[in-house]
């Protein structure tokens, strides 16, 4: 397992470098400086100038490159252009309000929708399996932030039940905190049940075609026990790796919800950073996110050989 983890690590590297020279260049192509951005339209030539040189930016790419990721292997990550805060505590900071939204996402959506992509596929054909399936192909097709704000008018402006945007701390408050997010929860919850959904249903019929599953019915046990004793864990594994996608996509792609209902995570610092031309932030925000991805892939990986026999580490 040892080898298997520090394997894993060695190909996570070439990802995580080519990452950062995408960002990084990308970031040059952005019209506009971030040094007159700073100043202001009333800054003179010379003022612009000398805030590029105390940046770096008048240095070439290449030189500007190594720069940053040397420091970032040192854990400084730089200072923000915006407001001169130091980029790696915003991030931690921007990341733990995020990360509590998407893993409660992740873990109420798998909790609805393994167990009834696995029912409809034992129930392949009823009437049940074909309303799993048409649920989850109405939720693939619906895009997060516009039924994120049918949501917010339902609940928040019609009924008057949620708070419709913002965010109180669960360190303050935790059932104010928890009313605020409850629609972005249930928007994410709806978006990627259908996913899964289907995924547990694919691989919950290819395993029920198994010779092991027909000698298991051949030797009397009940249908339940045949399902969870016999077939859950290999059925389970393609769909964890789809969770850990999900997981993954999410700390990424969760700049729509978090605008729609003004969070303050991390997709909206990346939002902002980007507008601002804050070259740190974005490079340094792209990176963590990066790195993120890999760590939980890289978990799944290592739980996948204990669920599948026929995987070994």
């Amino acid at each position: 397992m040892v080898r298997f983890i520090l394997t894993r690590l060695a190909s996570a590297v070439p990802t995580l470098i080519l990452v950062s020279v995408a960002v990084f260049v990308m970031m040059r192509f952005i019209p506009g400086d971030p040094a007159a951005l700073m100043l202001g339209d009333l800054a003179k030539p010379g003022q612009v100038e000398a805030m590029r040189r105390q940046m770096g930016l008048d240095q070439p790419l290449a030189v500007q490159y190594l720069i940053w990721i040397g420091n970032v292997l040192t854990g400084d990550f730089g200072h923000s252009i915006a407001n001169g805060q130091k980029v790696l505590p915003l991030i931690l900071d921007r990341f733990a309000v995020s990360s509590v939204i998407v893993l409660l996402a992740v873990l109420v959506a798998s909790a609805i929708a393994v167990p009834a992509g696995m029912l409809a596929a034992w129930k392949q054909d009823s009437l049940g399996d074909i309303g799993v399936v048409a649920t989850s192909t109405i939720l693939l097709s619906i895009p997060s932030f516009w039924l994120g704000l049918m949501l917010m008018m339902i609940f928040g402006l019609y009924l008057g039940w949620l708070p419709i945007v913002g965010y109180v701390p669960f360190s303050k408050d935790f059932g104010h905190a928890a009313l605020y997010v409850i629609l972005p929860v249930v928007t994410l919850v709806l978006v990627e049940s259908g996913p899964i959904a289907r995924m547990a249903r694919a691989s919950a019929i290819e395993v029920s075609r198994l010779e092991y599953i027909t000698h298991a019915r051949a030797k009397g046990l009940s249908e339940s026990a045949v399902i969870w004793r016999h077939a859950f864990k290999n059925a389970f594994a393609p769909t964890l790796t789809l969770i850990g996608f999900v997981l993954g996509s999410l700390l990424a792609g969760i700049a729509v919800i978090e605008t729609v209902f003004t969070i303050p995570g991390l997709g909206r610092l990346l939002v902002d950073a980007i507008y601002a031309r804050d070259y740190p932030v974005v490079q340094g925000t792209m990176l963590f996110v990066a790195f993120i991805y890999v760590v939980v892939n890289l978990i799944v990986d290592m739980v996948y050989p204990l669920l599948d026999p026929r995987v070994t580490a």
